[in-house]
């Protein structure tokens, strides 16, 4: 578990969020079993500068928050491609909702993740991350459900390690998660965490826009790469 006790270091934007992260991921430099996954919207700027700094393969894990009716911001659970699903207990006891109403939370979210499934990747081929080294990215975590349950989401896949790099995240939090993964990465881990957006200079709302251009570059620079690592040499 990687941290700075500094509570007062605030982050410039996103970028420079992941750029941040990359010292202590060096180790997963250049390797062709490394991919990192985003976690849209917010997570895709952050694990851009990742996974170009790495020279590695980047894709998208899909995860919606789902939250409670009465206070959208505040995850109750969480869900995932491959169906998966993640309740935050200590929240429905604090915000008691139900059965139905949380049925109508998980139906909506579900949609909004397959529109994105198909808006993002369009016809790129499922996920294989049998065997693969698997860091995922978010610009932060609260409650960390979501991050829950894209964890368990790659770990239906099998693969060979789990990480997860975020800029920021309250300490419970991470603390929780070091017992889901192999490795966390997480530079400012306050006791306390207003908000995420409290730790940015800059937090804008990330479009999908902006989701859409990241990975399109980051697509092409990857296929430029293994076309020049398949030219044939000189005779």
């Amino acid at each position: 578990m990687t941290q700075s006790p500094s509570l007062h270091t605030t982050l410039q934007d996103r970028s420079e969020a992941g750029r941040r992260l990359v010292e202590p991921l060096l180790k997963y430099a250049h390797r062709n079993d490394v991919i990192v996954l985003a976690l849209p919207r917010g997570g895709v700027p952050v694990a851009y500068q990742v996974a170009k700094a790495l020279g590695v393969r980047l894709d998208l894990m899909l995860v919606r928050k789902l939250g409670v009716p009465s206070n959208p911001e505040f995850a109750m659970g969480a869900i995932a491609s491959c169906g998966v699903q993640i309740r935050n207990e200590e929240a429905l006891r604090a915000h008691p909702i139900s059965p139905a109403a949380f049925e109508t939370v998980v139906e909506r979210e579900t949609r909004e993740l397959q529109r994105r499934e198909q808006l993002y990747r369009g016809a790129r081929p499922p996920l294989q991350l049998k065997d693969q080294v698997v860091i995922l990215v978010d610009d932060g975590l609260a409650t960390g459900a979501s991050m829950m349950a894209a964890i368990r989401a790659v770990r239906m896949q099998a693969p060979a390690r789990i990480v997860v790099a975020v800029p920021v995240a309250p300490l419970e939090t991470v603390e929780t998660l070091s017992f889901e993964v192999d490795e966390v990465i997480c530079p400012l881990m306050p006791e306390w965490m207003m908000s995420i957006g409290y730790w940015y200079l800059h937090f804008p709302q990330t479009s999908d826009e902006e989701v859409n251009d990241l990975l399109q570059r980051a697509w092409l620079r990857e296929a430029a790469s293994d076309s020049s690592s398949q030219e044939p040499l000189d005779d």
